[in-house]
């Protein structure tokens, strides 16, 4: 083939020397608009595994780029006068410059031809001009074939809210080195990384409001330079901070990063008779931000999966190879950006979590992107992780006025003690309500004896009925149970009495009203489907049906409504303080009634209870501060709130925020933060532990505990999460339907079997209370007594 690659950086040069092994017979023709051997740029990143890909692709070239790197396994993280050290995670460094040059030379011996200085204004001119067979767009982030083509790749490029400088230094780093400092106008942070003998990359960023306000917009190149040298003096040792883009002024070489995702990353001419695709490749495809050292990566292994493609599918012609490429590289890709956007957003809002101590700082900072976990930290660094867990516990047993216990094992974060108002629950586990469809006539019977109780006895610390609903006409369908029976009161004080008696875990319910999702078929007759016969009326915030065409239309809730209904939950939260729960959530999400006057999607009215946030707020709040009157001052009330509806126009992170500190100034003790069900336009991004971005926003922004929901299937993940504060309950749906043991399992999995909470603690406490009861009867028995007559009685029992 003729090969054409616009662009002479990593992926042009990489993929060309493949090809070029591949099959010398191939023409392979490299355009840089640079000159020879001249790039800009300090020092790029790879993990160990990337190295290990650039080993089995080209060895050659791999043993000269393991020769010019710099190796590191420590991070470090400086956060308010603290240094916190984590080994273990195996990163390298080497000049781009020097990369360059590398691939250059290598691409050189193979006979790859290349051209420098031409700037490439046409691509389909230079096609012909090299009768090109194939043409690589590997012109940047700012590619111009892509601009060309947009409406075949169809690129959706998101300017994110930081500016950053890519600076230098001669002072030496023997880590992977984090540094956040505080200044009047905000907070700045610093990526710093060695990559050869003597110079290390120092990425300055900050968010564009603190950069505005410093003032840096206005600043010479040499003032903002000055100002970075002074904001980290302490690190740089009397050292230099340097550019290399002198040839930019003012504050031109601060730029904010563009997130880029194209549809994608094939386009087709036809030249002269011929098909000819041009294909992305590296920035000019996707971006992955500079905090997980990704974008060279990137480059390089997409170059290695398109002539692996070429390799396995090339006797299949073009088209087949070039699908092959995109169907593998888009997923992988995929699974890259969405740790990189997990990360970039952490940098981009470290002043959410300067609250925290510097080790729990270090430890959110360190799992950013979600996809290192704690275990993969134990793998990394035992002895950091272990020094961590007692610090977490530390914490959480001193909020529960406890000493940690001794154990063999360091505890597990999510087996820690938690504490609100006066309920302390032994670990972080939380068994999610779950609707199971088994009442009979609003009462929950020996299924939701077993279903509970057994959850209750598999080790998790807090058990969730389903949504018990505060009336008839509240109900999902006719199987679900309620509260508004003397009958339904019984029933749930058996199963509260069998929790308490036979666990040490603590169970709750969950009121809610079904607003215009009611009178529908149990799920396995059709979910959502309306009851064929003796349906009962609905309302909702505004007149809706949830499944246009389908639903039974609600109509919109008048004030006698509201009040009656409100009415019916300070009955039913009374009948839940009778049955003996130790806890009450408030359900105000997924399309019931209290979320359809939240949600803009669902709330149309024009009174006081309809247009903006804290107007469509007013009603569920009013409801709450009902039954937070009435439910024990010692008991905590938590919310559960839909996050995100997923649906333009409808709730957004931004206002589940504002929603959360609604809700604390009224007295909630804590948001479960759920997403979706609002509306059947909904396009939820689905994937592990999805939901819990929205737990970490509340917790950390609106200052209020939260339990995170969504995904969270394995020990790793509640650990991670809890550990980092991105929540401090988990809730775990699914593997409790399959397992109603996960807590105890997923504990033995990770070797600890030293459960000290229940054993040690909980049983003490209830002897101690035993032996005092019956000090207190013996001593009202004794009154008036002889000493020999006390031991007589005392030997009859």
């Amino acid at each position: 083939m003729n090969i054409l690659c616009i662009g002479g950086g990593p992926a042009g040069l990489y993929f060309s020397l493949l090809m070029k092994k591949q099959n010398p017979a191939h023409q392979i023709t490299i355009v840089e608009r640079n000159r020879a051997y001249d790039t800009f740029g300090w020092g790029v990143v790879f993990s160990d595994q990337t190295l290990g890909n650039l080993v089995n692709a080209d060895e050659q070239t791999a043993r000269s780029i393991l020769q010019s790197f710099n190796h590191w396994d420590d991070i470090d993280t400086h956060f308010n006068g603290q240094v916190v050290t984590s080994g273990g995670h195996g990163f390298c460094g080497i000049g781009r410059k020097r990369l360059l040059n590398i691939l250059q030379e290598r691409c050189e011996e193979l006979d790859v031809k290349l051209v420098f200085e031409t700037d490439v204004t046409d691509d389909q001119a230079l096609a012909l001009e090299y009768d090109a067979d194939l043409v690589i767009a590997c012109d940047g982030l700012n590619s111009r074939v892509r601009t060309r083509y947009e409406q075949s790749y169809q690129p959706d490029i998101d300017t994110r809210k930081c500016r950053f400088v890519w600076l230098g230094t001669k002072k030496l780093f023997s880590a992977f080195t984090f540094v956040f400092e505080e200044t009047e106008h905000g907070w700045f942070q610093a990526h710093v990384y060695q990559y050869d003998g003597d110079t290390a990359t120092f990425i300055v960023e900050t968010p564009e409001e603190t950069w505005l306000k410093a003032g840096i917009d206005k600043m010479s190149q040499e003032e903002a330079i000055a100002f970075c040298e002074n904001l980290f003096a302490k690190y740089l040792d009397g050292n230099a901070l340097m550019s290399n883009a002198t040839h930019l002024r003012g504050s031109a070489n601060w730029i904010k990063f563009p997130r880029i995702i194209c549809k994608n990353w094939v386009h087709w001419n036809q030249l002269n008779g011929k098909r000819v695709p041009v294909v992305l490749m590296g920035d000019a495809a996707h971006t992955a931000h500079f905090s997980i050292g990704s974008g060279t990566k990137l480059a390089l292994e997409d170059a290695i999966e398109l002539a692996r493609s070429f390799e396995k599918h090339g006797e299949q012609g073009m088209d087949a190879v070039l699908e092959a490429y995109q169907d593998l590289r888009s997923i992988e890709v995929l699974k890259i950006q969405s740790a990189a956007r997990n990360s970039m957003e952490w940098f981009e809002n470290v002043q959410r979590y300067t609250a925290m101590e510097a080790p729990q700082f270090a430890y959110s900072m360190l799992t950013r992107s979600q996809r290192l976990s704690h275990e993969n930290l134990r793998v990394r660094d035992a002895a950091y992780v272990r020094s961590f867990e007692h610090w977490i516990a530390e914490q959480a047993y001193a909020k529960v006025g406890l000493p940690v216990p001794k154990t063999k094992t360091a505890i597990p974060p999510m087996l820690t003690p938690y504490k609100l108002r006066d309920v302390v629950l032994k670990n972080r586990i939380v068994v999610s309500p779950m609707a199971q469809y088994s009442a009979v006539d609003g009462v929950a019977g020996d299924y939701h004896l077993v279903h509970l109780g057994s959850r209750a006895m598999g080790g998790a610390g807090l058990v969730f009925a389903e949504m018990t609903c505060v009336s008839a006409d509240a109900r999902i369908t006719p199987a679900c149970p309620g509260l508004y029976a003397p009958e339904h009161t019984q029933a749930w004080k058996r199963i509260v009495d069998f929790v308490h008696a036979n666990t040490e875990a603590k169970i709750a319910v969950q009121l809610g009203h079904a607003g215009a999702k009611g009178s529908t078929c149990v799920a396995w007759e059709g979910t959502d489907q309306p009851l064929k016969e003796a349906n009962w009326p609905l309302v909702s915030a505004s007149e809706q049906q949830y499944l246009p065409g389908i639903s039974q239309m609600a109509r919109a809730a008048t004030m006698a409504d509201m009040q009656r209904i409100q009415d019916d939950f300070v009955q039913a939260t009374r009948a839940a303080t009778e049955a003996g729960f130790d806890w009450l959530e408030l359900h105000c999400a997924h399309g019931y009634l209290l979320s359809s006057f939240i949600s803009p999607l669902t709330n149309q009215r024009e009174d006081e209870y309809g247009g903006s946030l804290e107007n469509r707020c007013r009603y569920p709040l009013e409801v709450f501060a009902a039954i937070r009157a009435v439910w024990p001052a010692d008991k905590p009330i938590s919310v559960r709130i839909s996050a995100h509806d997923w649906v333009d126009g409808g709730i957004m992170p931004d206002d589940a925020v504002s929603i959360a500190r609604l809700f604390k100034a009224a007295g909630a003790d804590m948001i479960d933060c759920s997403s979706g069900q609002v509306s059947k336009q909904e396009k939820p991004v689905y994937g592990r532990m999805f939901q819990t971005p929205f737990a970490d926003r509340i917790r950390n922004e609106a200052q209020i505990p939260t339990i995170a929901v969504g995904a969270i299937f394995e020990a790793d993940h509640a650990n991670s999460i809890i550990a980092a504060g991105r929540a401090d309950l988990c809730a775990i749906a699914r593997p409790h339907l399959a397992d109603p043991a996960w807590t105890l399992h997923e504990a033995a999995k990770l070797g600890f079997n030293d459960m000290p909470w229940p054993r040690q603690y909980v049983a003490g406490k209830m002897q101690l209370e035993r032996n005092l009861e019956r000090d207190r009867q013996v001593a009202a028995a004794s009154a008036g007594l002889t000493p020999q007559q006390v031991a007589a009685k005392l030997l009859e029992g």
